[in-house]
């Protein structure tokens, strides 16, 4: 089990796409590789907003994309001297939101190496449980959620990410109300109709239904990712 650091990000809204996604991967992604004890950097620049396979209504979380980051020192992710001051500088230039979760994250289903991963299609969804569940019922109905998504059909690789902090301003611990995700799963797949295919299954259908008995809310997002790191 890691933990990981990741942001959810906006942008501003007088940046284009094109520009937006030029600068986080071209400036900002250099930058932030220079943090000592980093061991890996991924970005996830989001695609499409589709609920393929979800019978859950999106919720309102609106973000242009998702870092990841494999920290040593979580009191100080970025190091010390000016390098944590020209990170933020850089972030405060062309971002317009910026909410960090920290997260324990499990793999359910290997992740292929990364030739073979570069192939595939990646969905991030950010989960939220039912309100009448504490967040320990809640870990514990995703375990057994882990294993129906085990046995689903064209499932390339899976991971739940159980947030264990929550950052509505960098730097500033926040309350679960402030920032109500209790989750994020990554899920990787061959194709859009793979994975439609796969919800459509008979063990798809039941692993939905499952969602529904522990989950409240489900919005997901398809993502490009790219390893800095």
């Amino acid at each position: 089990m890691s933990t990981v650091r990741m942001g959810l990000i906006s942008k501003k809204p007088e940046w284009s796409n094109d520009e937006f996604y030029k600068h986080w991967l071209g400036h900002h992604g250099p930058l932030v590789k220079n943090a000592p004890g980093l061991s890996q950097y991924w970005q996830n620049h989001i695609v499409d907003r589709i609920q393929r396979g979800i019978d859950f209504e999106r919720e309102p979380w609106e973000f242009d994309g998702f870092s990841q980051l494999w920290i040593s020192d979580p009191n100080k992710p970025f190091g010390e001297g000016e390098l944590p001051q020209r990170i933020i500088e850089d972030e405060n230039h062309f971002l317009g939101r910026l909410h960090i979760l920290t997260v324990k994250q499990t793999t359910v289903v290997e992740v292929p190496e990364d030739a073979s991963r570069a192939k595939l299609k990646k969905r991030i969804s950010l989960i939220r449980r039912r309100p009448e569940l504490s967040e320990q019922d809640f870990l514990n109905e995703w375990k057994v959620h882990a294993d129906f998504v085990r046995t689903m059909p064209g499932v390339k690789g899976y991971r739940q990410n159980a947030v264990v902090q929550r950052e509505l301003q960098k730097g500033t611990p926040c309350s679960y109300d402030d920032l109500p995700i209790d989750g994020v799963v990554e899920f990787w797949f061959e194709s859009t109709e793979s994975l439609q295919k796969a919800f459509e299954s008979e063990v798809g259908v039941k692993t939905m239904e499952h969602a529904k008995t522990f989950l409240a809310g489900i919005t997901a997002f398809l993502v490009e990712e790219h390893r800095i790191i």
